[in-house]
């Protein structure tokens, strides 16, 4: 790498969720929970997304400034920050609002665009944005983009490494599925596939390795420590592609132990995001 201390920039998604049928919120998102994850094992990280000026914000740059990342990376416009609002139905989650916010299509610009091309590995979140995408790839940026919610929204020509989740039925193959990716133009190809395992595919044989049984407690942002762990290990360390598959899917399988995406406060749902959502969460429970 090009220096002792590696620079990685998650770029995108951030939310506050709240978990109605249980009565807490917990800090999350895609981009923001890899940079957590960074951060919290040591790594030079930062987070770059947008937040509104509301009380959302406040819960969300607390935590931020708790794990360590810089509140100031994160910009603050017009407009409500993300919230999901979710109920569990048998041990099923049911999403029953899923607001991006001023988050939506976020491009850092200025001094955060000159840090991406600096740094030694950028991810971007779910969502992420298509010119941002296009941008760094003109560019020469060493990133990464999860599509596991939208497989082929964005271009993906020249993309040096993309994320996206698989079938976890056995009888369904995968490599159709990374083909796919790779005639969109990918150079390389991870595909998770829960209780199955993980492939990858960076133009040598398919490689796989099995997921981690654990007892699980929530399965909120175990791809996104999937995600951060095998970027720091296969790009910074330069583990065998095994090795890295391995790791990521230990320390998927930790992130399954504890409520949230990253050990953190959790908070009870505050009475004013109650209030705010009133009218969405009296339509879902008429339907």
């Amino acid at each position: 790498m090009q220096n002792a201390s590696p620079t990685l920039i998650a770029v995108g998604d951030n939310c506050l969720d709240a978990y109605l049928t249980k009565g807490f919120v917990t800090v999350g998102g895609n981009a923001l929970n890899v940079a957590v994850q960074w951060q919290r094992h040591g790594h030079n990280a930062r987070y770059f997304g947008a937040l509104g000026h509301d009380e959302e914000a406040e819960i969300m740059l607390d935590e931020i400034e708790r794990v360590g990342l810089a509140p100031g990376d994160v910009e603050l416009l017009t407009g409500s920050s993300a919230v999901t609002l979710l109920a569990d139905d048998a041990g099923e989650r049911r999403f029953l609002l899923e607001s991006l916010g001023v988050g939506a299509d976020y491009f850092p610009k200025g001094e955060h665009y000159d840090a991406l091309l600096r740094a030694d590995w950028v991810h971007l979140g779910t969502n992420a944005s298509e010119e941002l995408v296009r941008r760094l790839v003109a560019d020469g940026v060493r990133f990464s983009v999860d599509v596991s919610t939208r497989h082929f929204d964005l271009p993906l020509d020249n993309v040096p490494l993309v994320f996206a989740s698989g079938p976890d039925d056995p009888d369904e193959p995968v490599k159709p599925l990374i083909e796919k990716f790779k005639r969109a133009g990918a150079r390389e190809v991870v595909v998770t596939c829960g209780k199955r395992g993980s492939f990858y595919d960076n133009g040598s044989p398919l490689f796989f390795a099995d997921s981690v049984p654990v007892s699980v407690v929530d399965t909120c942002g175990a791809g996104d420590s999937f995600i951060a762990t095998f970027i720091v290990s296969r790009f910074v360390e330069g583990c065998s592609e095994e090795t890295a598959l391995n790791r990521s899917a230990a320390r998927a399988a930790e992130t399954c132990t504890h409520l949230g995406g990253f050990p953190q406060v959790i908070l009870p749902i505050p009475q004013w995001l109650l209030d705010k959502y009133d009218s969405v969460i009296r339509t879902a429970q008429r339907a």
